[in-house]
């Protein structure tokens, strides 16, 4: 299934995504995806609405208890930030109020960073507890996967010494568009991964090349503290951001911003100035 949620004014629905692209509310009107989970990671199947929304604003289709990031996960992203590719995963916190829709935009702000990067990466999102889990039983534990952009503020990461605050502002974290259950791309080992800037395509790889797959990552992750239902594992990013380019390029308000991954879906964010977007 494809769960995704559906705005209605101050409110978010969950929903499902069909086929055809319709979307059907949950009979319930269930708002909060993680209060599902137990019954969804039983393989109980919502009852939907008989009727499609005729209209609908994606919000984000959870907001994780916790966010844990993967550094430097593929050899050519490494490659191209001249370091060595980590022997063990690299781990870092993006904050949860970074968490922003499918369709939101991308708030840049000059008086806090100057060099904002986009990063396509795969999340996977947890649906049950996970204490000390080994890979063979890791994907027994994952509801599904999302897209998410690890949007960076490049000279707030490098020159704080550590990642937090540089992937943590508002609106740093696109998720979406929908939430694609573990039973139809299974470990996710080779999906194709993209991010268009402007039409531009800037990043293109697939899952296959990252060097921690999906279930060593969560063995680790669990092996170290605990995963609770509704977090996101985000597990890193191909070459081609930004920061590298010669000459460097950045997120600049007007640019629009698209990420992808086969089987789930597209991101599409537009960038505006942090002036803009409180008037």
């Amino acid at each position: 299934m494809r769960f995704c949620s559906v705005r209605s004014g101050p409110i978010a629905n969950v929903g499902v995504l069909g086929e055809n692209g319709e979307i059907r509310l949950l009979s319930s009107r269930a708002t909060d995806l993680v209060s599902l989970m137990p019954a969804l990671m039983e393989s109980a199947r919502p009852a939907l609405d008989d009727e499609p929304v005729s209209a609908a604003e994606l919000a984000p289709p959870l907001h994780p208890g916790k966010i844990v990031a993967v550094g430097l996960n593929y050899r050519d992203h490494a490659d191209e930030s001249q370091v060595e590719a980590p022997e063990r995963p690299l781990l870092f916190a993006k904050f949860p109020s970074s968490v922003t829709g499918p369709t939101d935009p991308i708030v840049v702000d000059p008086e806090l960073f100057e060099r904002a990067d986009w990063e396509v990466e795969l999340a996977v999102v947890v649906g049950r507890r996970m204490d000390r889990v080994p890979a063979s039983e890791t994907l027994d534990h994952v509801l599904g996967y999302t897209v998410a952009n690890d949007v960076s503020a490049r000279d707030v990461q490098f020159s704080d010494g550590q990642w937090t605050r540089g992937k943590s502002f508002n609106s740093f974290c696109p998720l979406g568009p929908c939430v694609v259950t573990v039973d139809e791309l299974g470990a996710a080992g080779d999906l194709r991964l993209t991010t268009k800037v402007n039409g531009e395509i800037v990043q293109d790889d697939t899952t296959r090349s990252m060097i921690f797959d999906v279930p060593s990552l969560l063995e680790f992750c669990s092996h170290n503290f605990t995963l609770d239902p509704g977090d996101v594992v985000v597990t890193g990013t191909p070459s081609g951001c930004g920061e590298f380019m010669d000459p460097p390029r950045f997120l600049r308000p007007g640019d629009v911003v698209e990420c992808s991954i086969e089987g789930i879906g597209t991101l599409t964010n537009s960038v505006v100035s942090a002036t803009h977007a409180s008037s």
